[in-house]
């Protein structure tokens, strides 16, 4: 007997689905991209859950509907009104052109579609019923012009898919950002999200991309922005970007576009990244929202199964003329003037461009305030994390001096030079006394005024998940309205909180993709609480202060290196100094 066979339709079915449809949010950035190519100006998704996870997606359009025909039609593996051979690939602008999607999702669901043509003289439309796909019914039924996709069930036939979800919130949250991206790259289109009967997202139709941001972001953000524009023969660069003082932890909130499909690229995030220049500190990222027009024969969209990933084939100068269209952006700007306060209407204008100001006598350069901001440490700050009865593990050293307000110059007994990383060590430290804390249940400290956080549903989903874990970790959070939250306590590590800022860093470190997707996300939570209660590069620090930091580190279980492993002491002996000076 012959070993190869071919699989039975049902089971490719169900196997090209699993490269299709992920979770719940891929369900519906399929359902959006079909609804957006047919040509709609008016999306509604309703979400219904319980307390499992998600229970029912339901997308409804304006689009343009289908016939009788081809709504049964649709269902079909690789049946699309996109493309007719693979020729049109180079000049594809819409977002879908596989035929894959609805065949996809009714292989693991059940599916009702509800259709009629627009402008169709029948008053009647057509509802198919298709489950695990098989087409189990198709009939007549009233509608208005456009498409309902209702998606139940999911992944009812393939229980090992439907284990490897996550919480109810989680995948909310993954459901918020897929809206939130296309509502960004299509501001043509009035986008309204409901979950279990409340509203919890809209964006207003041709209301701009700013528009789009202050519905989902918030009017102060959007404020602030700056307008980037640039055209090249072939390349088209638009959107706004955050002030210098506007910054995030990580790149998580550039957001980029190319001909309407948003992508993700580390290569054009970095581009943006570089046209700050000296403005950031290089572990600071900007709030960017980019959208670039580009011929389409040169994108390639067809290289993943989400379609989340594009190739260009003129990366190399398309990568630059982005970083030169953030840095030209930035320069026409008083970058150092502060937005106004009063509330925004609907209608938002970007900052206007200014002539650079001269900075008067006395008054450092915007560069200078925000990539190298002098610091004050407080003695109570390292005495919070005294240790004593341990065993010192590094070798007897005095503190000389500091270099760059970074790094601590230390002397051994014999002659050794040290180079300690401030920030490295006293991460190092706090995360010993954090996890000791956590395992004995203690370590909150209540502020005098809770910090107040207003956030978009993805960021409020991954939160209201995320909450559990922050309380064993010395967080007290409650909800304080509608996607606002109260954070009331704080863990003891992170020091005397001298503004509501270094609040706002952490809980947006911790819900960043890269921490919700670790293995160990406690472990995660305990690196970042460390990393942002640790002295920064640039605070100056006493001789005192320099020493009782060096004594702390030598008390540590692993004083070598950070908890993200970075080294925290270096060290030059009396050979290796003499051979750099030719002295042997």
């Amino acid at each position: 007997m012959t070993k190869i066979r071919v699989l039975d339709p049902d089971t490719v079915n169900q196997i090209a689905a699993g490269e299709v449809v992920e979770r719940p949010a891929s369900v519906v950035k399929e359902l959006l991209e079909n609804a957006i190519d047919a040509g709609a100006t008016s999306i509604l998704i309703d979400v219904s859950s319980d307390l499992a996870g998600i229970t029912k997606v339901r997308v409804t359009d304006n689009g343009e509907g289908m016939t009788p025909e081809e709504a049964v039609l649709a269902f079909h593996p690789h049946a699309t009104s996109k493309i007719r051979d693979i020729a049109d690939l180079s000049a594809i602008r819409t977002l879908g052109f596989r035929g894959e999607a609805l065949a996809s999702i009714a292989a693991v669901a059940e599916v009702t579609l509800i259709t009629r043509q627009r402008g169709a003289a029948a008053l009647a439309g057509t509802r198919v019923l298709v489950r695990g796909g098989e087409v189990m019914e198709k009939s007549e039924v009233g509608a208005p012009e456009g498409t309902t996709v209702t998606v139940e069930r999911l992944f009812y036939n393939t229980p090992a898919r439907r284990k490897f979800l996550k919480s109810r919130n989680t995948e909310l949250a993954h459901l918020y950002g897929v809206v939130e991206n296309l509502a960004l790259a299509h501001g043509e289109v009035a986008f309204r999200m409901v979950h279990n009967g409340k509203e919890r997202m809209a964006t207003q139709r041709s209301g701009g991309l700013l528009n789009a941001i202050a519905g989902l972001y918030g009017a102060d953000l959007a404020r602030t922005l700056v307008p980037v524009e640039a055209r090249l023969p072939f390349l088209r660069i638009s959107g706004y970007v955050s002030r210098p003082s506007e910054s995030r932890g990580n790149p998580s909130q550039v957001f980029i576009s190319i001909n309407g499909r948003s992508i993700t690229s580390r290569p054009i995030a970095a581009a943006v990244r570089e046209g700050y220049g000296t403005l950031l500190p290089k572990d600071r990222y900007p709030v960017a929202f980019i959208e670039l027009s580009i011929d389409t024969d040169l994108v390639d969209v067809n290289v993943h199964p989400t379609k989340r990933e594009v190739r260009l084939s003129r990366e190399r100068e398309i990568l630059p003329a982005v970083s030169a269209a953030v840095e030209e952006a930035l320069a026409t700007h008083d970058l150092a003037r502060e937005a106004p306060a009063e509330p925004v209407q609907q209608q938002i204008s970007p900052a206007e461009p200014q002539q650079a100001r001269a900075p008067t006598a006395g008054e450092p350069e915007a560069a200078y305030t925000a990539g190298h901001r002098e610091l004050a440490l407080s003695d109570k700050q390292l005495r919070r994390t005294e240790t004593e009865g341990r065993e010192n593990l590094l070798p007897a050293m005095e503190p000389v001096g500091q270099v760059a307000a970074t790094y601590i110059v230390a002397e051994g007994t014999d002659g050794t030079l040290y180079l300690v990383d401030q920030h490295a060590a006293h991460e190092r430290i706090l995360y010993e006394q954090v996890v000791e804390q956590r395992d004995a249940g203690a370590g909150s400290q209540e502020l005098i005024m809770p910090v107040v956080l207003s956030l978009p549903p993805k960021d409020s989903a991954a939160l209201r998940d995320a909450m559990p874990l922050l309380l064993g970790e010395g967080f007290v959070v409650e909800e304080f309205g509608r996607d606002t939250f109260a954070v009331r306590a704080v863990p003891a590590a992170l020091g005397a909180i001298e503004g509501p800022e270094t609040v706002r860093e952490t809980i947006a470190d911790l819900l960043s993709d890269t921490s919700r997707t670790t293995p160990n996300r406690r472990e995660a939570v305990t690196c970042i609480v460390a990393c942002r209660g640790a002295v920064k590069a640039g605070a100056h620090l006493t001789h005192d202060q320099q020493k009782r930091l060096l004594a702390q580190l030598a008390r540590t279980k692993t004083p070598w290196t950070c908890p993200h492993g970075r080294p925290t002491v270096v060290a030059f002996d009396r050979r290796k100094l003499d051979g750099i000076f030719r002295r042997v």
